[in-house]
């Protein structure tokens, strides 16, 4: 896809827990937890307007689903803060350092006073109905690792509870991970290329990893990407799990508002203007169904209502993403509103076990040959359903609408939820402004020194190349690596980072297993001097378990031959081969046993 044609634009917000002692507001350690939950609490949420008397659309969709939450807690690792019973406490201060030196490392702009705000989230994620944030900078910009990254904001605030189950209307919430301290860092709308914005999204979440103050591990950190193309809509896209997805997630969003902008077109041109909410019971055309899926609805004392979408024939069924149409939109509408499956379309029948003979019977009915077919027992979500499905239908002509949309492990995307608007951020009533002091400046400035670029220059002048300082940082490897450079001095950096990057994956794709105690085996007998660089892959590749890199290359004959005994080889070669042939040749007669280095050093001795 040609991007810069089509006007795309994307923005990065990047979640980061930060590895702190105690959670944000209260004093409760920072931990996740498997075993069985002390207590459980049920709560309901409700719509409540803000100051000015406006009431968030995102507040009012949640709402309407009418769910119930149950939140699970431990008496030793959760406290009233988190079930909303007790009034929050001071801000977590090295919290507070972290994110402001992240600010620094941005260049953005401080704010002098930090104010906790309110921001409402009534999904169930936190048990008050709102999530407190806390806005540290803006306006940053950096060029890092040739990247010009422009930053919106950076905020403090903290993490939501965790997700444990949903039970029907009933949604099951654990509280330990509710109130973990997360940075949040939004970028400026960028005109890069997919891939470019995964290098991004890395550069930012690891310029926090670098410093040493952020967790690890699985769903620590969280990417949401927003994404518009000329003429489109900005859709903010929560929850990409990996940044490897980004790119995918982006293409098929720009291919997602390029088609829904195609259907608007068309719907324009055959002059479709509103779709009346008309619905019909047509559940006697299936009275004799074969088909598995009605069968079962009509078993259960089911009804099959059909909806009019008069204009909308060949467009139901037009693909928007791979393997999702817009009826994939329309059915991700009656999942998010209502407990009903989905829906099935004009456009896919007859199929799924329905004859051509029913869809004949249904349009007849209808008096028209496009519908949906929503099914169910309460009829109630049946007509809640069919008046969503009209809603969407009616955004169809404008275009895209703005949404926020669930990214699906293939890339695609699905409707989550309308955007939120300006109408839920409000200050937090029992907290004081907080000062960001001369102390937490200083402090923030020393942890801003261990960022991205000054590691990389660090990389490249122990004698690493660009690539493979590049590719160390992007590893998990980078702490290894320097404990490694500490603890074995004789051995040369960029051997440390080839063993640990390009050897070990190369051993990996064979189905050798290599661990760390193995490496540092390695690492040791190359230290003491007792085997050569040239070993290494044969001995890793050889090692039994339990057995040292010194006792396997005795057992292949690979232990490093002493200087005075190499000196005589190249002497004795020398003698009898072509000057610049020596080198080779004697590397070629002692394979692995030689150092290249103690081969050099014999000749230049030899030629004095």
């Amino acid at each position: 896809m040609d991007y810069k044609a089509l006007g795309l634009k994307t923005g990065l917000e990047i979640h980061i827990q930060l590895n702190t002692q105690r959670k944000l507001f209260c004093h409760c350690p920072p931990v996740l937890r498997d075993d069985e939950p002390h207590f459980r609490v049920e709560r309901r949420l409700h719509i409540s307007v803000s100051e000015l008397g406006a009431v968030d659309p995102a507040v009012v969709w949640e709402v309407r689903k009418r769910r119930k939450y149950i939140y699970e807690g431990y008496r030793d690792t959760t406290c009233l803060v988190e079930l909303d019973e007790e009034p929050p406490h001071l801000p977590d201060e090295e919290a507070l350092v972290t994110a402001v030196a992240v600010a620094k490392m941005f260049n953005a702009k401080l704010f002098d006073e930090i104010y906790v705000m309110r921001k409402t989230v009534v999904d169930g994620s936190n048990v008050s109905g709102f999530q407190r944030t806390m806005l540290i900078a803006y306006g940053g910009r950096a060029k890092i690792l040739g990247y010009d990254i422009g930053v919106e904001t950076i905020a403090l605030e903290e993490d939501a509870a965790r997700k444990i189950s949903e039970e029907g209307k009933a949604m099951v919430y654990r509280l330990d991970r509710l109130g973990i301290p997360l940075i949040e860092i939004a970028t400026e709308p960028m005109a890069y290329t997919p891939q470019e914005v995964e290098e991004v999204a890395w550069i930012i979440g690891y310029s926090v990893k670098i410093t040493g103050r952020a967790k690890r591990g699985v769903g620590t950190v969280r990417q949401d990407v927003n994404v518009s193309i000329a003429g489109g809509a900005k859709t903010e896209i929560k929850g990409v799990p990996d940044l490897s997805l980004i790119p995918k997630v982006i293409e098929y969003e720009a291919v997602r508002q390029v088609n829904l902008l195609k259907i608007a077109e068309e719907l324009k041109r055959r002059g479709v203007g509103r779709v009346e909410l008309s619905v019909a019971d047509v559940t006697a055309a299936f009275a004799n169904t074969k088909s598995r899926l009605v069968r079962k609805v009509l078993d259960s004392g089911g009804r099959v209502l059909a909806l009019k979408t008069p204009g909308f024939q060949k467009l139901l069924g037009f693909e928007i993403q791979p393997g999702r149409r817009f009826g994939s939109e329309l059915a991700d509408y009656v999942r998010a509103w209502t407990e009903l499956g989905g829906l099935l379309h004009s456009d896919e029948l007859p199929g799924y076990g329905i004859t051509a003979e029913e869809v004949r019977e249904v349009a007849n009915r209808l008096g028209v040959e496009s519908f949906i077919l929503l099914m169910g027992v309460e009829e109630s979500e049946l007509l809640e359903a069919a008046q969503v499905v009209v809603e969407r239908l009616n955004m169809a002509p404008k275009g895209v609408p703005e949404e926020t949309r669930a990214a699906n492990p293939d890339g695609t995307t699905r409707f989550l939820r309308p955007r939120p608007g300006a109408a839920r951020m409000y200050p937090e009533t029992d907290l004081p402004p907080v000062k960001i002091t001369f102390e937490i400046m200083k402090r923030a400035e020393e942890v801003a020194k261990i960022n991205l670029d000054a590691k990389f220059k660090e990389l490249i002048s122990l004698g690493l190349s660009k690539d493979l300082a590049l590719q160390l940082i992007k590893s998990p490897h980078l702490e290894k690596f320097e404990e490694y450079l500490d603890k074995f001095i004789s051995v040369p950096p960029q051997l440390i980072a080839s063993i640990l990057l390009n050897i070990s994956k190369a051993l990996a794709r064979e189905g050798v297993e290599i661990d760390g105690a193995k490496i540092e085996s390695v690492l040791d007998a190359l230290n003491r001097r007792v085997i050569t660089k040239e070993a290494v892959e044969e001995i890793l590749r050889n090692m039994r378990p339990g057995e040292s890199a010194e006792e396997v290359a005795r057992r292949l004959g690979l232990v490093r031959l002493p200087y005075e005994e190499v000196k005589k080889i190249v002497e004795e070669v020398s003698r009898q081969t072509a000057k610049e042939k020596i080198i080779g040749e004697v590397m070629r007669r002692y394979r692995g046993r030689v150092d290249i280095e103690d081969v050099k050093r014999a000749l230049a001795e030899i030629a004095s």
